[in-house]
């Protein structure tokens, strides 16, 4: 199964860095016979918000290897997708059929998405770089870390849904862009994943060597921000610029919507707790908020350290006391705003 889309993670954590995009009506020249015009052309349906939904820990086939075409059984809700839906970097026949792998790729139904709550596939450096084998992407299932968790099959690392379960990320793909084709230069945990994605690098960490999780400066284990109120531990922080601070610099709206973010109460020194959890599919009680799923925490310039709400519905997305982040961009931020 091939997992290079792997730093692609298209919720745990929903990141959503949402900009206002400018803009820009497009002049374009138009020669006819001897004489040059010039012809203003408005967008028929111009960009107004880029947002970009990432997964955690997932593998782009694991929710589209065979998108756009559900199985559709009878039991399950139908998926149809529009008859000029273009093909993706998908599983293709043969890699369905002969993998290379010690198992083919297999779907799985509504029914078995508990079974993948509680059976995760490691996402350690050793254990990917194992699966990966070099660029063959055939050891997966041996190096999948299912086999030391209870009741789970090694095998289960080559399932995938289609859009009779995840028929709200298909239903995204149909009518927005989806980067099917993404290659990462890395492989690692959660935090230097979400550091490339708003700054391109993972050097800059102060201090710059905690054993297992920073050398030399660059990142490379997950560990809490010290600009966060919920960070418990040792912690680290980021220098330099990330693509918040390229943005505001331009004037351009910005969020990070995460879930979780609004405090859950406050300290008696008015320090932010995040406390919010809930129980899941397999009936686990999950926490909402993680620290190392929030990026922008780690630069001074971009973070909330109090997880501050924004202080008007106009505000969301701008810099004031919440400086560019809220709970969520589809729903109300913390109380009513910005719905």
């Amino acid at each position: 199964m091939r997992l290079n889309q792997l730093k692609k993670k298209l919720t745990n954590v929903l990141l959503v860095i949402a900009s206002l995009v400018l803009l820009i009506t497009p002049i374009v020249s138009v020669a006819a016979a001897a004489t040059t015009t010039s012809t203003t052309i408005s967008t028929a349906t111009p960009i107004k918000h880029l947002v970009v939904i990432f997964q955690e820990n997932v593998a782009f086939d694991h929710y589209f290897a065979t998108y756009p075409n559900a199985a559709n059984p009878p039991s399950e809700p139908a998926f149809s997708h529009s008859p000029y839906t273009p093909s993706i970097n998908g599983l293709a026949a043969g890699l369905l059929t002969n993998n290379t792998n010690l198992a083919n790729p297999f779907r799985l139904d509504r029914s078995q998405a508990v079974i993948v709550t509680s059976c995760n596939p490691a996402h350690k450096y050793t254990l990917l770089q194992k699966s990966f084998d070099g660029g063959l992407m055939d050891k997966f299932v041996q190096n999948s870390g299912l086999s030391s968790q209870k009741n789970c099959d090694p095998k289960l690392v080559m399932g995938y849904f289609d859009g009779n379960t995840v028929k709200a990320l298909w239903n995204y793909a149909q009518h927005f862009a989806m980067s099917d084709n993404f290659y990462s230069s890395n492989i690692d945990p959660s935090l230097p994943g979400h550091l490339k994605i708003i700054s391109g690098q993972t050097h800059g960490a102060m201090p710059t060597n905690m054993s297992g999780n920073v050398a030399n400066g660059t990142v490379i284990g997950d560990i809490p921000s010290v600009y966060d109120d919920c960070s418990v531990g040792t912690k680290i922080s980021m220098t330099g610029k990330n693509i918040g601070d390229l943005m505001n610099e331009k004037g351009i709206g910005w969020g990070w919507f995460q879930g979780g973010f609004k405090p859950s109460g406050t300290t008696s020194n008015n320090k932010a707790i995040c406390g919010t959890a809930h129980v899941n599919i397999a009936g686990k009680n999950i926490t909402d908020y993680v620290v190392h799923h929030e990026p922008f925490q780690y630069y001074r310039s971009t973070a909330n350290p109090h997880h501050l709400a924004p202080t008007s519905a106009a505000m969301v997305g701008k810099t004031d006391d919440a400086n560019h982040h809220a709970k969520n961009l589809f729903l109300d931020p913390y109380t009513g705003l910005g719905k």
